[in-house]
């Protein structure tokens, strides 16, 4: 069995979507289903248990002892992901706390933890976007929101203890996920990336308005971002979880940084339109921590094996648009 925490969530019911093609399972799915979208998410989906968070560690327990389903590997997927949220008691109970007890669940039980970091970890990207997974490069770096922050926070607990010696999960793999796009994203609302966001007004005819550039050295829409295919990010934890030698912090980009208005044209150009770009300020709130240039660097995790091919940021914004959101049933 393998376990999907944030199951019904973007990432998490993707992946289950490819665990469940290659005919990977039985699937268990951890995550909420109080949104309609996230309902639908998973509506085509084999699962064969359904578990609320509050009951996680009981599920995992009950499982541990049932030998007809004994769980292969757990994907730390579940987590508070909005970069505007401000409680820091609830980032760190949720994605610090959670994930600590999950590693040693899995250390004690002896089962391969995959789980997600982010791209926001590397603050403003003044030391880089190097995933040196040890304690004195993570140290170095300073996140720029609370959620940044907590993903960091976690990766360096899983330094520490890993280069201390401590016992760790046969096979862990945290992974800094950059900026991810494709189906099942409609629950995110404004956090979703601009591909859903920008595809109405793009099948309207209508124009969007990208943020306007508050830093000289970029054009308006010249903000330049690693967009990475949601497809290819699910095609490396499976990759993972078939080499139990690829154990570390990776980074999960393409190495290839593209504009805002590289993807913003790529999804007029897929509805069969030419591109209608209009700009805006960017919020006042967000200025100052607003984010001009990432591209993950991807040699660990080529030194690791990992050898495919990306999918460029117009073919997967193609089959985004026109396998999904273009469609009557717009869910994977």
């Amino acid at each position: 069995m393998y376990v999907v925490t944030g199951g019904a969530g973007f990432i998490g019911s993707n992946l289950l979507a490819a665990l469940q093609a290659r005919g990977l399972g039985p699937l268990a799915a951890i995550d909420r289903t109080d949104d309609p979208h996230k309902i639908r998410n998973t509506t085509k989906r084999d699962i064969k248990y359904f578990i609320a968070p509050e009951q996680t560690f009981d599920f995992l327990d009950f499982q541990a002892r049932n030998t007809t389903h004994a769980i292969k590997g757990i994907f730390h997927l579940g987590a508070i992901t909005s970069t505007t949220e401000r409680d820091l008691v609830k980032l760190d109970e949720v994605n610090v706390r959670l994930s600590r007890a999950l590693w040693a669940w899995c250390t004690r039980h002896r089962v391969p933890f995959i789980y997600a970091s982010s791209a926001a970890t590397y603050g403003d990207g003044r030391e880089g976007f190097n995933d040196d997974g040890s304690v004195d490069a993570l140290a170095r770096l300073k996140p720029l929101n609370p959620y940044g922050q907590s993903k960091h926070t976690f990766d360096l607990l899983v330094a520490q203890e890993t280069s201390a010696g401590s016992s760790a999960p046969p096979q862990w793999a945290g992974l800094k996920f950059f900026n991810v796009y494709g189906a099942n994203e409609f629950h995110k609302g404004s956090q979703a990336s601009l591909v859903p966001q920008i595809y109405p007004k793009a099948a309207a005819g209508e124009p969007f308005p990208l943020f306007k550039s508050h830093n000289p050295a970029y054009a308006d829409g010249g903000q330049l971002r690693d967009f990475v295919f949601v497809e290819d990010c699910c095609d490396v934890m499976l990759w993972l979880l078939e080499h139990p030698s690829a154990t570390g912090l990776f980074n999960l980009g393409t190495g290839k940084a593209r504009s805002f208005l590289d993807l913003a044209s790529a999804v007029y150009r897929a509805t069969g339109r030419e591109p209608m770009i209009t700009f805006r300020d960017t919020p006042a709130d967000i200025r100052g921590q607003y984010q001009y240039f990432t591209q993950a660097r991807m040699d660990r995790l080529r030194a690791a094996g990992y050898a495919r091919p990306f999918t460029s940021l117009e073919d997967g914004v193609a089959k985004t648009v026109q396998s999904y959101l273009s469609q009557p049933d717009p869910y994977r």
